[in-house]
């Protein structure tokens, strides 16, 4: 395989720019105090750049490589019925939009995991922090696994290098120029795949060694069977669902001027996410079409799995002309960037404003707190890009990193936020129960065996068909309410004595009172007069000015 020197050129100039847009932006966030402006850009970042830095964050490199390989993979539970991420994650934005984006924008919170905190204490959060870091660190290494297999197709070279630079870039402005220097430079990288990918198209369609794609539908569409029903909506809702707890989202969210324009932001994302899938879509199906004996590749001799990863640079470095295959190419390695940036920030806020802060050091100083931060990023970063080089497939990582999210954080999100009884006890149990009940069921992943096997168990395969992701979600749901709700009842009824109230959800302790600097960070977002937890010491919420008394 020849290395195609004009993609290299391509991948050059892109990184250049988007570095530099990176270091321009990062000049916005110098007069930042604190971390938390650094977070979210001092809350004033406005619809246009909003509606960019949301879709460039869903629209990376997993999400165009991944798509593409699974139109494209040969395999069972394969083609465009079985690509479900383009309208998936379409739809969450959609969902996060229209019940979650107003109401967490008008409350002030510094990051997705505040209202935890708030509810169930600091401990609690931090352990809610754990399938969140999870989802990123898996989100950012499809993200390189995806750079990786570009780059190997351009360089005929291994591909730790290439990732470990991407990463290094990505890394780099981010700590420079926090929420701002991401923010522009997912305009520039946006406008690089749309104009990238839609121009490889039309070239890779028509080139002479492809067949037209109607009368190839039978290679790319797929089938789902009787059996598979389970585990296809198993995924649709996993999908779908898990992908509104996320970090990456409500950080662009809380960023926005106004509530209203939050929403406006995630709808038009939510649009975004579908056209920029669909040129990735008729790539996948282009591979199919494509008789590759007739070109200089001999796609036959490679690995099944890899060429299905490598699918989109494939068709467009050998089925494009040289000066489309620099612009296609190099959008791809944009694709990279626009979310492997957001996805470092992200877990780096959450670790260091809900973990490091609230857990472990409630008085640490502002440049501590930069310090961890710093750190945290990096540390993001080499997490993420360890697993992106182990790990084979682009679509299994893309998808994995909505699997706990959905499992575990999405029930409860959705209590915290909609159901006021919920309370810590529910909260832990509801934890455990998602964890075992998905642990469970085994991952392929992971390497993790099956020791719960659900109905229609496939032995042969190893396959679980029954539903038990959502079996776990809803499980978790209804264990949060139930457990909730129930001792809600019978702790203020007096039928549990309350000195067993352990956590103190339902009974109000005195407090030490608020350093001033605590005090004055915490009353511009929460309202300490309804007795909502401050910054708990515990795992529960106690009132700072209350003696020991039921809560209303």
């Amino acid at each position: 395989m020849a290395v195609n020197w004009g993609g290299v050129a391509g991948i050059v100039v892109f990184y250049l720019l988007i570095l530099l847009v990176g270091l321009w932006a990062s000049r916005k966030s110098r007069g930042y105090k604190d971390q938390e402006q650094t977070m979210l850009a001092g809350r004033s970042i406005g619809l246009f750049v909003g509606i960019f830095t949301m879709t460039a964050t869903w629209v990376g490199g997993g999400y165009i490589n991944g798509t593409a390989e699974k139109v494209f993979k040969p395999t069972k539970n394969s083609g465009l019925v079985w690509t479900q991420a383009v309208w998936g994650y379409a739809t969450s934005l959609a969902l996060g939009g229209l019940f979650f984006a107003k109401t967490m924008r008008s409350k002030g919170y510094i990051t997705m995991l505040d209202p935890f905190q708030l509810k169930y204490g600091s401990r609690m959060g931090g352990l809610l922090f754990i399938p969140a870091l999870t989802g990123d660190v898996f989100w950012t290494a499809a993200i390189l696994n995806a750079l990786g297999s570009t780059v190997s197709v351009i360089l005929d070279l291994d591909m730790t290098l290439s990732v470990i630079v991407s990463a290094c870039i990505a890394v780099c402005y981010t700590l420079l120029g926090g929420l701002y220097s991401v923010a522009y430079t997912d305009i520039i990288q946006l406008i690089c795949i749309f104009f990238g990918m839609w121009l490889c198209v039309p070239f890779a369609m028509t080139n002479e060694v492809v067949e037209p794609i109607g009368s190839t539908a039978s290679e790319w569409l797929g089938t789902i069977e009787s059996h598979q029903a389970g585990l296809w909506v198993d995924s649709a809702l996993m999908l779908i669902f898990g992908g509104i707890p996320w970090q990456a989202y409500f950080q662009r969210v809380l960023s926005c001027k106004t509530p209203g324009k939050a929403q406006i932001m995630s709808f038009v994302a939510a649009f975004g996410c579908i056209v920029m899938g669909v040129p990735s879509v008729l790539i996948g199906a282009v591979g199919a079409s494509t008789n590759w004996n007739a070109t200089t590749l001999d796609l036959e001799k490679t690995d099944p799995y890899r060429r299905s990863s490598i699918i989109l640079p494939l068709v467009i470095q050998y089925l494009t002309p040289p000066v489309v295959s620099f612009i296609g190419l190099g959008a791809v390695s944009a694709a990279v960037m626009s979310s492997t940036d957001s996805s470092v920030l992200s877990a780096s806020s959450m670790f260091t404003h809900n973990v490091y802060k609230l857990v472990f050091r409630p008085r640490a100083s502002k440049r501590e707190l930069a310090w961890v931060m710093r750190a945290s990023t990096v540390g993001a970063g080499v997490i993420a890009t360890v697993l992106g080089l182990s790990i084979s497939s682009v679509y299994k990582l893309f998808v994995f990193c909505s699997d706990f999210v959905y499992v575990v954080l999405f029930p409860q999100l959705l209590c915290v936020i909609y159901f006021s009884k919920c309370n810590t006890y529910g909260s832990l149990l509801a934890y455990i129960v998602a964890l075992v009940l998905r642990f469970g069921g085994g991952d392929h992943v992971l390497g993790i065996p099956a020791l719960i096997k659900y109905p229609y168990y496939d032995e042969e395969e190893e396959v679980q068909l029954f539903p038990y992701k959502t079996l776990a979600m809803l499980s978790s749901l209804v264990t949060i309410l139930v457990v909730s709700y129930s001792l809600d009842y019978l702790f203020k009824k007096g039928t549990i004595p309350k000195r067993y109230d352990f956590f103190h959800c339902f009974v109000n302790l005195p407090h030490a009172k608020l350093s001033q600097e605590e005090h004055s960070n915490h009353e511009a977002n929460f309202d300490l007069k309804r007795c909502e937890p401050v910054v708990p010491s515990n795992l529960g919420g106690v009132c700072a000015d209350e003696e020991v008394t039921y809560k209303d």
